[in-house]
C-alpha cells in the first residue's frame, strides 16, 4: 500500500480509523486515494452542491478549500497528490462559485451510499487552456480530454455506481487481500473523482441519486477494475462510450471462475438489487481450468453455471448477455472450448451475445506490434489502456449488431469500429493515473 501499511488498513477498514489519518492530508505531497470511511461507513447524504469560492457559501452548497483533506467527519475534501491543488479567481464572473485547480491531478472525493448518482461538473480556468479526463472510484473513465480554451466553462455530467458487500440475505464474500484491502476503495460507501490532464481545473460539482437502468459486469482480470497502471480492462473503459442515462456495475474480479463468481455471491447481490430491464454481461473463460498445467479441456459446470445465471436473471426482469473472453496476446495458450460453449448457450436459450475473441484477435493481427495492446512486452492476458479502449469499443459494436435497446445509451460521438484498423495510442485523449497508483504485480489468473 502506498501510505497505509496492510495491517493497519485492515484495522481502519473494521475500525473507521480513516478519519484522524485521511484530515493530515494536504494539497502537497504524494499518495493515492484511500476507501472513504471503510466498507462499513454509515452514510446518509446522496446529493451535493460544493463551492470553491472564497467567503460564504451560497444556500444549499457546501464550502470546499484548496487545502480541506477528505475526513470521515465532514464527509467530503480532497487527497493528496503530487502537484498541488490551488484556488484561482475569475474576474469576469463567468465561474460564480470559484475555481480549483492543479498542474496535472486532483483527487476528489465524497461519502455516500450505495446507489446510481449523476455528476454534474463544469470545468474551465479564467486565464489557461485546460484538458481534463475524469475516472471514478478505481480508474472507470467517464470522460476523456474535456478541452476549454482560457476564459471557457464547459459542462459535462457521467453516471457513477457505488456498491457495498452487503445485501438482503447476506454480504458477498470478498477476495482477500485483493478486494478487501488493495481495492477495498471499489466497494466502500463513496466516490472518488480523479481530474486527470494539463492544468485540470473545476468551478463546480454536483452529486445527485439517480435512478437510471444499470448494466453489471461479471468476469475475471480482463472486464474488472483494475486498480493500477499498467492494468485495464474493458469494463472500466466502456463508462466512456456510454450516455449519462445509464449506470455500469463492474462486479467482476481478477483471477475468478463464473463458479467463483457465483460462489462468492457476486450473483446474489445482483440479483437482489436489480430492477426489471437492467443488463447483467458475463464474461468468463481465462480462469476455467481443469486441475494443472492449464487444462482447457470442457467442464460441463461452465456451461450449466452460465445457464443458471441466465435464468436468474431473466426470472427478475433482467437481460443477460454473454461476452466470449479476450484473446491472448499471439502464439499463447487457447482459451479451450469456452468461448465456443458461450456462443452454443447463447443459441441454445436465444440469449444476446458479444464475440470478443474472435475481433481482439483481429485487432492483435492488425497492429504493427501487439504488445502496445497489453500491460508489459511479456503480457500475454491483460490489456493497456490502450488495448481496453479498443475491446470497450467491441463491446459497443456488439451491442449495435445484436440491436440491443441498449444501444440507445451509447454516446453520440461513438463511430462504428473495425478491429481491422485499429485507433493509435496516441488517437487516446485520457493520460494514465499517475504514480504512485502504478504497480508491476501482473493481476492473479492467467
Amino acid at each position: 500500500m502506498n501510505i497505509l501499511s496492510r495491517s493497519f488498513l485492515a484495522a481502519a477498514l473494521s475500525g473507521g480509523l480513516f478519519s484522524s489519518l485521511l484530515a493530515q492530508n494536504a494539497p502537497a505531497g504524494n499518495g493515492a486515494p484511500q476507501p472513504i470511511g471503510g466498507i462499513q461507513a454509515d452514510v446518509t447524504t446522496t446529493s451535493y452542491k460544493f463551492y470553491f469560492g472564497s467567503g460564504d457559501a451560497p444556500a444549499g452548497y457546501s464550502k470546499v478549500v484548496p487545502y480541506q483533506g477528505y475526513t470521515d467527519t465532514v464527509g467530503y475534501g480532497f487527497y493528496r497528490s503530487a502537484t498541488p491543488v490551488t484556488g484561482a479567481t475569475d474576474k469576469s464572473g463567468n465561474a460564480p462559485h470559484g475555481i480549483i485547480t492543479s498542474a496535472k491531478e486532483i483527487y476528489f472525493a465524497a461519502a455516500l451510499p450505495e446507489g446510481n448518482y449523476k455528476v454534474t461538473v463544469t470545468f474551465g480556468h479564467p486565464d489557461l487552456a485546460t484538458n481534463t479526463s475524469v475516472n471514478a472510484k478505481s480508474r472507470r473513465l467517464m470522460l476523456e480530454g474535456v478541452t476549454t480554451k482560457p476564459g471557457e466553462f464547459v459542462t459535462k455530467t457521467f453516471i457513477v455506481n457505488i456498491r457495498t458487500p452487503k445485501y438482503d440475505g447476506g454480504y458477498v464474500n470478498l477476495k482477500a487481500t485483493r478486494e478487501t484491502m488493495d481495492e477495498a476503495m471499489d466497494w466502500d460507501k463513496g466516490m472518488t473523482l480523479e481530474f486527470l490532464g494539463d492544468h485540470p481545473s473545476v468551478s463546480e460539482l454536483a452529486i445527485d441519486k439517480i435512478d437510471v437502468p444499470t448494466v453489471y459486469v461479471v468476469g475475471d482480470s480482463t472486464s474488472c477494475d483494475q486498480k493500477t497502471e499498467p492494468f485495464n480492462s474493458w469494463g472500466q473503459t466502456i463508462t466512456r462510450f456510454f450516455k449519462p442515462e445509464v449506470a455500469v456495475a463492474n462486479y467482476g474480479e481478477s483471477g475468478e471462475t463464473v463458479g467463483d463468481n457465483l460462489g462468492r455471491h457476486r450473483f446474489d447481490k445482483i440479483w437482489s438489487i436489480m430492477k426489471p430491464g437492467d443488463y447483467v454481461m458475463v464474461t468468463s473463460g481465462h480462469n476455467e481450468k481443469n486441475g494443472k498445467n492449464n487444462d482447457m479441456t470442457f467442464d460441463q459446470r461452465f456451461y450449466d453455471d452460465c445457464k443458471r445465471i441466465v435464468d436468474e436473471t431473466r426470472k427478475r426482469g433482467g437481460i443477460p448477455i454473454l461476452v466470449t473472453p479476450i484473446s491472448r496476446a499471439p502464439g499463447s495458450a487457447s482459451l479451450g472450448p469456452y468461448p465456443g460453449e458461450m456462443q452454443k448457450l447463447a443459441d441454445d436459450e436465444k440469449v444476446a451475445f458479444i464475440d470478443l475473441q474472435v475481433p481482439t484477435a483481429t485487432l492483435y493481427k492488425a497492429l504493427p506490434n501487439y504488445h502496445i495492446a497489453f500491460a508489459s512486452a511479456t503480457e500475454a492476458t491483460h490489456n493497456s489502456d490502450f488495448g481496453s479502449y479498443e475491446v470497450s469499443k467491441m463491446i459497443m459494436m456488439g451491442i449495435k449488431q445484436d440491436k440491443l435497446d441498449l444501444a440507445k445509451f451509447i454516446v453520440d460521438d461513438f463511430r462504428d469500429f473495425d478491429p481491422a484498423k485499429p485507433d493509435q495510442p496516441s488517437d487516446l485523449r485520457f493520460p494514465p493515473t499517475p504514480n504512485p497508483n502504478r504497480t508491476i504485480d501482473t493481476p492473479p489468473g492467467s
